[in-house]
């Protein structure tokens, strides 16, 4: 099933997919339909009652580690980011007025459905929620040396769109086999598929499940294939993992 939270008559509402429609699924509107232009789409993850963790992959395709001319790395590197850089379907990002190189980054991000703490990668699967589509913006004019993105890189306000569906678990067979697209204005610049990654699902469950406690609801984005290119204001940013859904984004100033 295909959860999305929307703000829709002066109030945020829970929905699921429903013959193309929004079928609204609690409070006094459940049951209603309402169509996808109709709202203001939202991260489409339940809030939760203590702070979310957002981990985020980076390198974690080895032609993106090339691209970048960076090795790739022998095990997960990684960096966290703030909840409130997270917006929503069709939602506006920002980019600054004085960076000369601005990118997307389609991931296949991971909803912890459960506690996990030490989990082997064998049972890793029974730990996830559901999944999105998030697009990790990097500005590589602030970019350290090594792959270190600083505050500026990738915690800003506007610059993680995430959405518009939350797919459960159940209905992702395989997240190890998903076509991955981007385009910019219409036009195909990034593709690739998760079965790319270095360190698959099941291998990055088990790894920061093994220092730290993933709490349900905490989010893990899963890196990005080769094909970044600068995008500019006004630009119309699409993108797609096969299953999970596509995000559209556009870049303002």
């Amino acid at each position: 099933m295909k959860h999305a939270r929307i703000a829709w008559s002066g109030a945020i509402q829970q929905a699921v997919e429903s013959d193309g429609q929004l079928l609204i699924t609690q409070g006094p509107h459940k049951g209603l339909r309402v169509d996808f232009d109709e709202v203001v789409w939202l991260p489409p993850l339940v809030p939760v009652a203590q702070p979310r963790t957002v981990i985020a992959l980076g390198l974690n395709y080895a032609d993106h580690a090339k691209e970048l001319a960076f090795k790739a790395p022998e095990e997960p590197l990684a960096f966290m980011k703030g909840e409130a850089s997270l917006i929503g379907h069709k939602a506006l990002t920002k980019r600054p007025a004085d960076v000369a190189y601005m990118h997307y980054e389609c991931e296949l991000a991971v909803v912890i459905g459960r506690t996990a703490r030490r989990v082997k990668k064998a049972d890793a699967y029974d730990f996830v929620g559901g999944y999105t589509v998030a697009n990790d913006y990097a500005i590589r004019d602030y970019l350290e040396n090594w792959y270190r993105p600083n505050l500026r890189v990738k915690n800003r306000d506007t610059c993680t769109p995430i959405g518009p569906w939350l797919v459960d678990a159940a209905d992702v067979p395989n997240p190890m086999a998903l076509k991955l697209q981007t385009t910019v204005n219409g036009q195909v610049t990034q593709s690739g598929s998760t079965a790319d990654m270095i360190f698959d699902v099941p291998t990055l469950i088990e790894y920061f499940s093994s220092f730290m406690t993933l709490n349900p609801g905490d989010l893990i984005l899963t890196g990005t294939p080769d094909g970044i290119v600068n995008v500019n204001p006004g630009d119309v940013v699409v993108t797609e993992i096969e299953t999970i859904g596509a995000l559209t984004n556009t870049m303002t100033l």
